[in-house]
């Protein structure tokens, strides 16, 4: 098997192979994991760059496990607009 550049596994645009490593799969089950998760909402690879857009594959992530929203844990008390 050819070794890819060290620069193909870093950046905004990881080799399906690197996306496999971080998400802790392996490449082969990753594969098939990936077509069954583009239905669910997985960025596709794009087709000028060669490869999925990783800040967006974090966000599907964060998005499935319900952090993509920032709430405020608790009111912080009643506005005083006479302070100023």
């Amino acid at each position: 098997m050819a070794r890819r550049p060290p620069y193909r596994d870093q950046g905004l645009f990881p080799s399906e192979a690197e996306i496999a490593r971080r998400l802790s799969q392996d490449p082969t089950d990753w594969m098939a994991k990936a077509i069954v998760l583009e239905r669910d909402g997985l960025p596709r690879i794009d087709p000028l760059m060669g490869a999925r857009y990783w800040p967006a594959v974090l966000g599907y992530w964060n998005r499935r496990y319900g952090l993509s929203h920032v709430e405020a844990s608790c009111l912080d008390g009643q506005e005083n607009l006479d302070a100023l």
